[in-house]
């Protein structure tokens, strides 16, 4: 009889001869069996079954989920269509839909849908609180929570990706179902053991975004599933998500800016040519750093290229002309998104509002956004800490005053204003100074349908 045991995030299987090839396992001779990372255990046992060998099944410590979905809102079709996908590919793979089409309610659904006890894994713990609060008042019961200090499983559970990847050894055989939202945040050097460690037999991901810039997104195919279904904003703007026109303004840096930046562009790239550096390569930004620290030409250029950067990001007319659209804007709800806390915080001087970074402590953050929500602040300032996460159904305009390349991240800033409402019309503006390496980084990150559609209303402006 073969036995199947869970141990420490891995699969022992004993009782096959070592000429035997179970799928996925290798052979231990400490153990003198097979062991398998935890990931393997629904192959494994398909495997079992089609080779028609008895096995007494002791690594699964999952149980059937014994509450029901009672939330009554009937799913969207394209929710329905998703759900209906992930069902054909055996309870295995990945829905892409755009932030704020209810990517979470179709979690929902596949976890009432596989009965088994589920475990949610989540970026941060903003989104802990949120799938607390929707997986509890969905299924009218107890839900735990690992992470931020807490550490109380039940059948239904939220984590973190940092502490599922921590305490999977330990508890990974306890969920038939396990749900990684935002999954592109999976496939890195650690967060990959959340998946690895954990024996649950269905997986769901979700993602608006699960392209990555290291290309890493094609091993969730082997710890998720495949991409299943996808819907993009286009597909879903007007009916499922609020009509929007994005703007990108092109703003000329003050003369005195221009010459500051002129002088400070020139120090850095001719160092960069003398030392022979070419940022293009895979090691050239740490090769610029490392020449950089070794004489006082390299820290020259180093500060040259901080102060360049600064000029580039957050000019003074581009705080000029976030005024105008404060005012043009001041009866919806906005958001202003920077690359760098020191923006945000500048903007939050100048114009008086509330800001969010990661700094903010969670109570004032969750009040700040609550009075946002109820219109006591029409304003709220923020770096990064806002791109995915929160839920801001109010905000109507986002306006980016700087950012990086990253498609995702533009993409997710736009879709923090894409919540429908009754008469809604959301506008991105995207503010890129001219003459500088904005332009080349407003291009990567608006190469997403998103901005190319016809249907997304894009134009360029001057201000």
């Amino acid at each position: 009889m073969v036995v199947l045991r869970f141990a420490d995030g891995t699969l022992d299987v004993q009782g096959l001869p070592r000429e035997a090839e179970p799928p996925g396992c290798e052979w231990d001779p400490r153990t003198l069996g097979f062991r398998a990372p935890a990931r393997a255990y629904a192959e494994l046992v398909l495997w079992l079954r089609k080779s028609g060998l008895a096995y007494d099944d002791q690594a699964r410590a999952y149980s059937e989920l014994e509450s029901k979905l009672v939330l009554g809102r009937a799913p969207r079709p394209f929710q329905t269509e998703a759900l209906a996908e992930f069902r054909k590919a055996g309870g295995r793979g990945i829905v892409v839909l755009p932030t704020g089409s209810g990517k979470s309610h179709v979690g929902v659904l596949a976890i009432d849908d596989r009965r088994r006890s589920a475990l949610v894994v989540v970026p941060t713990l903003d989104l802990v609180r949120q799938w607390y609060d929707l997986l509890r008042t969905s299924f009218a019961t107890e839900v735990g929570i690992v992470g931020g200090g807490t550490y109380e499983l039940r059948p239904l559970t939220v984590t973190t990706y940092d502490s599922a990847y921590l305490h999977m050894q330990h508890f990974g055989a306890r969920f038939g179902t396990v749900v990684f939202d935002e999954c592109h945040h999976l496939p890195g050097a650690t967060y990959e053991l959340a998946a690895e460690l954990c024996l649950a037999p269905f997986r769901l991901g979700l993602s608006a975004t699960p392209e990555r810039a290291d290309g890493r997104e094609a091993v969730l195919g082997r710890l998720i599933g495949p991409i299943v279904y996808r819907r993009d904003i286009v597909e879903l703007a007007g009916e499922y998500l609020a009509e929007y026109a994005t703007e990108r303004v092109s703003i000329e840096l003050s003369p005195e800016e221009r010459a500051e930046f002129d002088v400070a562009r020139k120090i850095y790239i001719d160092f960069l040519r003398a030392s022979g550096v070419r940022l293009g390569s895979p090691s050239g930004w740490s090769d610029f750093l490392m020449r950089a620290s070794r004489s006082e030409a390299g820290v020259r250029a180093l500060a040259a290229y901080r102060r360049q950067r600064e000029l580039a990001l957050a000019s003074g007319q581009k705080l000029e002309y976030l005024g105008l659209l404060l005012e043009r804007h001041r009866r919806d709800r906005v958001l202003i998104f920077t690359d760098d806390n020191a923006t945000a915080y500048a903007v939050s001087r100048r114009f008086l509002v509330p800001v969010i970074t990661h700094q903010t402590k969670i109570r004032e953050r969750s009040e700040i956004l609550q009075k946002f929500s109820s219109g006591e602040y029409g304003v709220v300032a923020t770096s990064k800490v806002l791109n995915e996460g929160v839920d801001v159904p109010e905000a109507s305009v986002a306006v980016v005053i700087s950012g990086s390349g990253s498609v995702r991240e533009h993409v997710q800033r736009l879709g923090r204003v894409l919540r429908r409402r009754e008469g809604k019309q959301a506008i991105l503006y995207e503010l890129v100074s001219s003459g500088t390496g904005e332009g080349s980084t407003s291009e990567r990150r608006r190469a997403h349908s998103a901005y190319r559609s016809a249907g997304a209303r894009t134009s360029d402006a001057e201000p």
